[in-house]
């Protein structure tokens, strides 16, 4: 009897009868969380803090401005509902991430066929180059306020070799993001004083909270989902995620503390940017500016003459800034949709990267006698044409049963992806009725 007993294999979860499945390990594991420091969770800051940081670039400032200026209050509704949707949407791309085996196109291409992986690196392309104008366009302005009678092409030229540069010589990006994200974050702050020393009129400003669309508004709102629904952004989250190998254990903390606030935060900026506007710019009777040095007063509630300056330097950096990761995305993402490699190492991701910078003077260039304003406000509605293919491949392989398992979305969470979905869907429509129309 003791031979028979001592025979038997050990219960193991590697051996026969003591096998357990990995699905029970998966659950277990999220019944029982590891314990994180505060210290632990804040290292788990990344994707979305960068999704959000790409977002509250030229275009964001500029789009936001000029609303507030020509409408008052009556859009911070639009950056309401679209900071909601967004969080919805990098949150299901950063599942995603933790899910996929290799990279989120190349599931695509397993899931869904070749054509629509290429479809889908393609559409970040394409939105990156249009995001390109706006930031080629805002470091020259921005560094042209600064050296008043120099001219903002030569600058956006300086500005794309030096970002050429930095990308070439790596050591030097981390002391170059850094002082950038000191430079933005001073100009934020210039916002948050601003929107209570200028004296809003908050209760205006709460019945923005209310949807209406002001005649001739429209492009502008396509523009501010553009910036604020920024989906490329929401999809190269996932590759984030996977870069950092982020876990199942680290989900609910990842939501907490980079999902959640790396969304957000910039979204209250933006609410923020249209009520310093409409406060300095529109309920006052100004009209509204047609060039960036009208803009560029909403700061002197703060700081006097020297706010155009604190504006302008603030500017350049959000614009220089959002130039690099646009790029290294557009360009990672194309060379993965073609099967080079998910990485910005390759040579076409590199081509790719080089090829959106080009695209970004390229047009400054070509109209360069052009409202900077409404160069810029133009290029970010032109996103949308491509946001509707890429909403819908994240919703669906947020739904893969077979690739998510326990991260799959809830029926909630589809509903807030559809009703993102169907706003850029529409959005999108109208704004080609626009086009065709004239």
């Amino acid at each position: 009897m003791s031979d028979r007993i001592t025979s038997r294999p050990p219960a193991t979860p590697a051996t026969g009868h003591g096998r357990i499945s990995t699905e029970t390990v998966r659950s277990i594991v999220g019944k029982n969380p590891v314990r994180r420091t505060f210290w632990r969770r804040l290292a788990l800051i990344g994707p979305a803090f960068v999704a959000g940081a790409w977002q509250f670039g030229p275009g964001n400032l500029t789009t936001a401005m000029n609303a507030g200026a020509g409408y008052g209050y009556a859009l911070i509704w639009v950056i309401i509902v679209s900071t909601l949707l967004m969080v919805f949407l990098t949150d299901m791309s950063v599942r995603l991430g933790i899910r996929t085996p290799v990279s989120l196109i190349s599931s695509i291409k397993d899931s869904l066929g070749r054509w629509t992986g290429v479809a889908a690196g393609i559409g970040v392309f394409l939105i990156a180059l249009c995001f390109s104008v706006g930031n080629a366009v805002g470091s020259g302005v921005g560094l042209a306020m600064l050296i008043p009678g120099s001219s903002p092409v030569m600058w956006t030229v300086i500005c794309t070799v030096a970002v050429a540069t930095i990308l070439l010589m790596k050591g030097i990006y981390g002391i170059v993001e850094k002082a950038l994200i000191v430079i933005v974050a001073i100009m934020a702050f210039c916002f948050i004083v601003s929107a209570f020393v200028s004296n809003p009129d908050w209760a205006a400003a709460g019945l923005g909270l209310i949807p209406v669309v002001p005649d001739g508004a429209w492009l502008l709102i396509i523009g501010l989902v553009g910036t604020n629904f920024s989906i490329n952004a929401a999809f190269f989250a996932s590759y984030g995620t996977k870069a950092r190998a982020r876990s199942e254990s680290e989900y609910r903390d990842i939501t907490i503390v980079d999902t959640i606030p790396g969304i957000v935060a910039p979204g209250i900026m933006t609410a923020l940017v249209i009520v310093v506007s409409a406060s300095v710019l529109f309920d006052t009777g100004t009209p509204a500016p047609g060039a960036f040095v009208g803009l560029a007063r909403i700061f002197e509630p703060v700081a006097g003459p020297v706010g155009t300056w604190i504006f302008a330097l603030g500017f350049f950096g959000s614009a220089f800034s959002s130039m690099i990761p646009n790029c290294i995305a557009g360009g990672t993402l194309l060379s993965d949709a073609l099967g080079r490699g998910a990485s910005a190492e390759t040579i076409t991701a590199r081509l790719g990267s080089a090829f959106i910078l080009a695209f970004g003077i390229a047009i400054t260039v070509a109209f360069a006698g052009s409202s900077p304003i409404e160069l810029i406000v133009l290029a970010q509605a032109l996103t949308v044409l491509f946001a509707p293919l890429l909403a819908a491949l994240i919703i669906i392989m947020a739904n893969n049963r077979a690739l998510m398992g326990p991260l799959r979305n809830r029926w909630w969470q589809n509903v807030l992806g559809v009703v993102g979905f169907v706003s850029v869907l529409a959005l999108s429509i109208r704004l080609l009725i626009s086009i065709v129309a004239g």
